[in-house]
């Protein structure tokens, strides 16, 4: 990874170790970039950045995105990407920034925000400033409303989602045994 911080390369080897063990992972945004590094992907910086509500597309019918229209609205705030999945991975979603899901073994990483309420995009926007100028920041601000919110609403069903898959995992309901589905992320 590219991100010159003492603290980054033990993350990611611990992640790495959490896949191998068969741990279900869910990261989101630098997470999914973490887990992205972690089992053999590529993260680098992109050209631009991405902030606001944006569509994203869901690609097939991965449990993880059940309930959530093949086109939704997320809230995005990233100027780092996934720019190649881990060997193995499969994307799940994405837009015209990149991908925005994957998926190896039991780990999924989202690089969108479904945790964000309109007082945290507001607060995330407004703290960028320095970054994307105010013109962007305006720009966007405007764009959070009520509706908007609503909108990426629908992608918070990815917890429940998850969570519920963490149970199936844990009560040893999910096809195929721990060593084979974490197979898949080790190899990556």
């Amino acid at each position: 990874m590219y991100w010159d911080e003492e603290w980054i390369p033990p993350l990611i080897e611990w992640t790495a170790e959490a896949a191998e063990h068969g741990l279900p992972i869910l990261g989101v945004c630098y997470g999914h970039q973490v887990l992205a590094e972690a089992l053999g992907g590529r993260v680098g910086g992109m050209d631009g950045f991405e902030i606001g509500y944006n569509a994203v597309t869901r690609r097939g019918d991965d449990e993880l995105f059940a309930g959530i229209d093949e086109e939704f609205t997320v809230f995005t705030t990233h100027g780092d990407a996934v720019l190649e999945l881990p060997p193995g991975a499969e994307p799940l979603a994405d837009n015209e920034y990149g991908v925005h899901a994957f998926r190896a073994g039991r780990c999924w990483g989202v690089q969108f925000h479904p945790e964000y309420d309109v007082e945290t995009a507001e607060s995330v926007t407004e703290g960028k400033r320095d970054r994307i100028g105010d013109e962007t920041v305006e720009r966007v601000l405007a764009e959070i409303t009520p509706e908007r919110y609503d909108a990426a609403c629908e992608a918070k069903t990815l917890f429940d989602n998850f969570t519920a898959y963490c149970r199936r995992v844990r009560d040893g309901d999910v096809d195929g045994d721990a060593e084979a589905e974490s197979d898949a992320g080790a190899e990556a």
